[in-house]
């Protein structure tokens, strides 16, 4: 592979993308490097030419398939929720399932990288504190694409079990990688994108304030960003409590990092 593709920076329209580099993206062979061409991967391709070397079943690839082709109104977000969970009940209590799931989360593709979270989260015999765990390696991927996927996936089980998850989310905002910590507010945010709202924290935001408090100055702007906005959805339903807690934080951590994230978390309120 040339170091031209390796260093791209990748085109800004999809019908821009070099036929070269589209090929190896649906090969599974290169990760992509922008939202463009993570939009552009064509996820059929994809799944032909790598789930029998990841060691899905040859119906089970046919399954999946079926059930891509059969999306109403695909979308790049639903058709990984769909391979993902195609392939969780097609394994589920057969012997490849674990072995499937390991190749999945370590593959070259950010791609399929995507699909392996579902796995996880559709297994109704792990705990809320299992499955973040065992996902824990994807929550600090390297690439954009499957960080957001991992929340968005977990999302649900997160808010079946509110209060343990925050319990959990809480120890993890003092984790070393950015990449954790930010997790623990955007997997959580009231209203959040792409995503059902979390009723009981629009209604009730105080219940995440472990987490916001510990992350009130991090030094990370991609953490300093996701508190901001956790915020902003919180003022749409609960104002008065994202005035006074960023009143409170103003005066206990006048430093930067602080004033960046209420700049964000007041944007609607100011308005």
């Amino acid at each position: 592979m040339n170091e031209q593709i390796n260093n791209r920076k990748g085109a800004r329209k999809v019908q821009d993308i070099p036929k070269e580099v589209l090929d190896l993206l649906n090969n599974g062979n290169i990760e992509t490097v922008n939202l463009t061409e993570w939009l552009a991967v064509n996820h059929i391709e994809l799944i032909k030419a790598n789930f029998v070397d990841i060691g899905i079943p040859g119906d089970g690839i046919q399954k999946v398939l079926d059930e891509v082709r059969k999306q109403k109104k695909p979308s790049v977000m639903n058709t990984i929720k769909v391979v993902g969970e195609s392939i969780y009940r097609h394994l589920n209590g057969r012997a490849e399932f674990l072995a499937v799931f390991e190749k999945l989360k370590a593959h070259k593709s950010d791609s399929i990288r995507c699909y392996a979270p579902y796995l996880v989260s559709l297994n109704d015999e792990s705990d809320i504190e299992e499955k973040l765990n065992e996902v824990k390696d994807l929550i600090a991927d390297r690439h954009f694409g499957v960080r957001e996927v991992v929340w968005m996936a977990l999302r649900p089980e997160i808010a079946k079990d509110l209060e343990k998850s925050i319990r959990i989310l809480t120890e993890w905002t003092t984790h070393e990688h950015e990449y954790i910590r930010r997790f623990t507010t955007e997997s959580t945010r009231p209203r959040g994108v792409w995503c059902r709202h979390i009723d009981k924290l629009k209604e009730n935001p105080e219940v995440a304030l472990p987490i916001l408090e510990n992350l009130k100055s991090d030094s990370s702007k991609y953490v300093q960003d996701s508190v901001g906005n956790w915020l902003n959805d919180a003022s749409k339903s609960r104002p008065d409590f994202v005035i006074e807690l960023c009143d409170r934080w103003k005066k206990e951590s006048p430093v930067k990092e602080t004033e960046k994230i209420i700049k964000k978390a007041r944007r609607t309120i100011d308005k």
